[in-house]
């Protein structure tokens, strides 16, 4: 593990993870370059946030589960390079089903410099602490589509609530969202604003 990083999981009891770029279940179908464990990386001021946000989010009856956090550069150039390849549909219902696979960078939903290369974004859900259900959002995760953005129509009251949950806890964890996806969020204060990692998750 890279200095100054840590498996978010040793740091947030009780957080739960599904390290979806390390399986075959992400919008490429595949898993993608870099992950090779299932688990979820951050810098330690991510991974010290989050621990702040899941008691908050337990205060209210909710934990939190994680998508991804750090992401190696390899992975963002793998997601170029799938980008380019003819459309197969496996993926595009699920994940993109109103754009083409190019358009996801000119519109924001996948960036060739990610934040989360710098370790301290983190892509998350809530889950019920007692039913272990997720909440409902209103769309799953990389649904690249209008109804992820923050104050998107087309979603139910309970959903919107919900991402609403999600928002307060971040923010007042430290977070700031991101317009176009409701599970994305960055630390404020993140401690390698211009520094893009590549090491593999093993």
């Amino acid at each position: 593990m890279k200095e100054g990083f840590a498996f978010v999981d040793e740091v947030v009891p009780g957080v739960r993870w599904d390290a979806k770029y390390a399986t075959w279940d992400n919008f490429t179908g595949k898993p993608v370059d870099g992950y090779l464990a299932n688990r979820i990386v951050g810098t330690t001021a991510l991974c010290a946030a989050l621990a702040t946000a899941q008691e908050k989010a337990a205060s209210v009856g909710f934990g939190l589960l994680l998508w991804d956090g750090y992401r190696p550069q390899r992975a963002v150039d793998c997601f170029l390079r799938w980008s380019e390849q003819p459309e197969d549909g496996r993926r595009k219902p699920r994940h993109y089903p109103n754009i083409d696979r190019v358009e996801m960078f000119e519109r924001g939903y996948v960036a060739a410099k990610s934040g989360h290369s710098r370790g301290s974004t983190v892509d998350l859900t809530l889950f019920d602490l007692t039913t272990g259900e997720l909440a409902p959002m209103g769309g799953d995760h990389d649904l690249m589509d209008p109804v992820s953005h923050h104050g998107a129509t087309g979603v139910t009251r309970v959903e919107a609530t919900n991402r609403q949950h999600l928002c307060t806890i971040m923010t007042a964890c430290g977070f700031r969202p991101y317009l176009h996806e409701w599970w994305h969020y960055t630390l404020e204060d993140e401690p390698h604003p211009d520094t893009y990692f590549d090491f593999p998750i093993t």
